[in-house]
């Protein structure tokens, strides 16, 4: 049976080599490694989100007992040193000589034995040492002390000003609440906190928003009778506040035109009372059937599957009360569940406003006059939020902005545009536009 660690390291490897989503890694090979037990796949989850996401930090101090550039290190050997120093520096329940002394078995099992001597050097002297950041107050210390990008931190001071600049970076480094969405066809969240107790999980009512509760002890999720009895699903305070603004009646036909995995059309069809239509579009199959299987789970007949590419226009859809608009985006708003977001390429981000705006465009046409359209992005980046949004007033002139849920905590924008920022609103980064079309 393999350890935690070697586990981890070939995750991580993988994530390297083939630039994997470090969740969707993890839930693979930890299928396949039935052997490990809760406590040790709980460490090789942490090791390895915590290893991504600190990764500027720990590059950093590696670097400074390195005498040749990191890139020039094999993927293995550097794989291995970052574990290692992420042990050191960042997990306190790891003994420094655990983690040197694993990490040199790791490398003298793992093609990397000729380094092994330079693998116990190096993290005896990061051990030693400490968490060394840059000298000085530059933007070099708080791209290694936050351990994000400095363009992300240079577009978020720019965007929404210095302090809350090193806030959201503070944030994106803390573990982030579990959130689900009480199925209220089957249950309430006075009942389901019961049921939850009995399952021996520990969930508390949101005061965020109504039907929602945090999970404060948890194993995997989905292996929960409950779960599997459709009694809630999996969503963000900040999504299930996306489709209060949206507001949908029992009765409405609700177009969700980039809805996989399915959550926000799961919320509308929930809080519609299962009557009226929910038509969620997606690009992708498999995608598609995601969502379908989510609410044959659920028992949400209402909502039909279609794939769909929400920038091309349909007639055959024919026409909705009620539209979400959740267009693909650069997720910086949900960096704390998603670590390698922030090794994204900048210029693939700039190109995103372009197919958000035309997205947008494409499902105004099928709103009814009188009718409400919701746009939304996971991301904190005004040119994807605000500039979109602009734009589309300024040539969509049946529309008017709607003011989006007065009484949320965020920044607001003079249109009335939320911006939900963690250290604020409590919720991942997240924007929310609302339109309406005159008659």
């Amino acid at each position: 049976m393999k350890s935690a660690r070697q586990t981890a390291f070939e995750i991580l490897l993988r994530i390297h080599r083939d630039s994997a989503y470090s969740n969707l890694t993890i839930d693979s090979v930890l299928s396949e490694n039935t052997g490990l037990d809760a406590r040790d796949s709980a460490f090789v989850s942490a090791l390895v989100y915590g290893t991504v996401e600190r990764r500027i930090s720990v590059d950093y101090n590696l670097s400074l007992y390195l005498t040749q550039p990191l890139k020039k290190l094999r993927p293995e050997l550097l794989t291995i040193m970052r574990m290692g120093a992420y042990q050191i520096l960042f997990m306190d329940k790891v003994p420094e000589s655990a983690a040197v002394n694993e990490s040199v078995k790791l490398a003298k099992d793992n093609k990397s034995a000729f380094a092994a001597s330079l693998v116990n050097a190096v993290l005896r002297k990061v051990a030693a040492n400490g968490f060394v950041l840059p000298e000085g107050d530059s933007s070099e210390r708080a791209e290694v002390e936050y351990s994000c990008p400095a363009w992300i931190l240079e577009l978020w001071r720019d965007s929404y000003g210095a302090e809350n600049a090193v806030k959201l970076a503070r944030k994106a480094l803390e573990p982030s609440k579990t959130a689900i969405r009480v199925n209220n066809l089957r249950s309430t969240a006075d009942g389901l906190v019961q049921i939850l107790a009995d399952e021996g999980v520990t969930a508390v009512k949101s005061d965020v928003i109504e039907d929602c509760l945090v999970l404060e002890k948890q194993g995997p999720v989905e292996k929960l009778s409950s779960f599997k009895e459709g009694l809630f699903h999996i969503q963000d305070f900040s999504s299930q506040l996306c489709v209060k603004a949206l507001d949908p009646q029992p009765g409405d036909t609700v177009f969700d035109v980039c809805s996989a995995p399915g959550g926000k059309a799961f919320t509308a069809a929930e809080r519609m009372n299962n009557t009226g239509t929910v038509n969620a579009f997606d690009i992708y199959q498999s995608r598609v059937e995601l969502i379908r299987s989510g609410a044959e789970r659920l028992g949400l007949s209402i909502i039909k599957p279609f794939l769909s590419d929400a920038s091309v226009f349909n007639e055959n859809y024919g026409t909705a009360d009620r539209i979400i608009c959740d267009v693909p985006c650069s997720g910086l708003g949900i960096m704390g569940r998603k670590p390698e977001i922030r090794f994204k390429d900048r210029d693939e981000i700039n190109g995103l406003p372009e197919l958000q705006y035309r997205i947008l465009c494409n499902a105004r046409r099928y709103l009814k006059d009188g009718g409400r359209l919701v746009y939304s992005t996971c991301t904190l980046n005004p040119a994807e939020n605000e500039e979109v949004c602009r734009s589309f007033l300024s040539e969509c002139r049946e529309f008017e902005s709607v003011t989006v849920l007065p009484d949320a905590d965020g920044v607001r924008s003079p249109e009335g545009f939320l911006t939900l920022m963690p250290h604020i609103s409590g919720t991942d980064g997240f924007f929310i536009a609302a339109f309406e079309k005159r008659g």
